[in-house]
């Protein structure tokens, strides 16, 4: 992860395939404009990525006094795969399958607009 302010939400019970397209969306978009994207949205994964990028935020405006709202952006917004609940569904005839709920891990940094890298 590059330099900013992280936060980072794990084992959250959403498949990541269904996240990745509604964090397309707000990848490197500014703060306030993010979370504005992600309240009018109807998705699970909406509601999940806008806490973890309000997370970042309150990080980042925690350790640094002199930031503002208005002055971050989503730097980098990661869905990366967890690990797979496995769960038996019955089926007919004494038959059973294989139910896998798939799991995610979400990593959100933010950082100042217009900030140069060393």
């Amino acid at each position: 992860m590059n330099a900013g302010y992280v936060a980072k939400a794990k084992f959250l019970i959403a498949s990541p395939s269904k996240i990745r397209p509604v964090a397309d969306l707000v990848r490197r978009k500014p703060y306030t404009e993010a979370v504005a994207i992600l309240d009018n949205m109807p998705h699970k994964g909406a509601r999940l990525i806008r806490k973890v990028v309000m997370s970042a935020a309150a990080n980042a405006l925690d350790r640094n006094r002199k930031l503002a709202e208005d002055m971050l952006f989503v730097k980098e917004l990661r869905i990366d795969d967890g690990p797979r609940m496995r769960r038996v569904w019955f089926r007919a005839r004494g038959r059973a399958d294989m139910q896998l709920k798939r799991m995610c891990h979400i990593s959100v940094v933010v950082d100042e607009i217009g900030r140069t890298e060393a």
